[in-house]
């Protein structure tokens, strides 16, 4: 079920998944959903990244344990994650910004994060910029390879669920992000409770 910004919701979601390309801006939107819902953000590099930008070995478990709670918003990475993630949402939000904003908003982070020297999950920080020139994996170069990755999204999310035998996931597509201000003020705050008290805490076991 795919629905535009100001469709409304088919229910009060309580689990949503939010979906991007590098970019986009998956976790500001994540984070403000999570305090229109009154249900937590958990950022879910944070759950992947260990010390010196190693996987952690208790990914998938700290993943399995979040999805096992009530109520949860985070962002759909990782392949290994993505099928429980996905068995287990029951809203999508689709943030499908332009490639070519996707791509500036990359670059300005990842310069601001360096210049800054700013600490991101478990300590890890930006490597020297130079590196985008010899990393292919570099998380600007990441950004333009995978820029169209998600071109069929809820295709892929529907076969998916349908594989699974679970019913369709109703899959929310914002192309801007006054779209997506729309949306949280419309359709989102309808169905649920805007608050900012402080939200039960599930972070990675170390």
């Amino acid at each position: 079920m795919l629905l535009g910004p100001m469709d409304p919701l088919p229910c009060r979601p309580r689990r949503v998944l939010v979906a991007g390309v590098s970019g986009a801006g998956k976790t500001t939107l994540a984070r403000r959903i999570g305090r229109a819902l009154a249900v937590p953000h958990v950022e879910i590099d944070a759950l992947f990244h260990g010390p010196a930008w190693t996987p952690r070995p208790e990914f998938l478990a700290d993943v399995e344990r979040l999805t096992a709670t009530d109520g949860w918003v985070t962002e759909w990475l990782y392949d290994a994650a993505r099928p429980l993630l996905l068995a287990r949402a029951d809203l999508m939000v689709w943030l499908d910004l332009p490639a070519a904003q996707t791509m500036a908003q990359v670059v300005t982070r990842t310069v601001r994060r360096r210049v800054r020297g700013e600490a991101l999950w478990n300590g890890n920080r930006e490597g020297p910029l130079v590196t985008v020139l010899r990393d292919p994996e570099h998380v600007v170069r990441w950004a333009w390879t995978t820029r169209h990755r998600l071109r069929d999204l809820p295709a892929t999310v529907g076969a998916a669920r349908a594989t699974a035998g679970l019913p369709d996931l109703p899959v929310v597509r914002l192309g801007s992000h006054r779209a997506a201000d729309r949306w949280r003020a419309g359709p989102l705050i309808s169905v649920g409770r805007r608050t900012e008290g402080a939200a039960p805490d599930i972070s990675p076991r170390s």
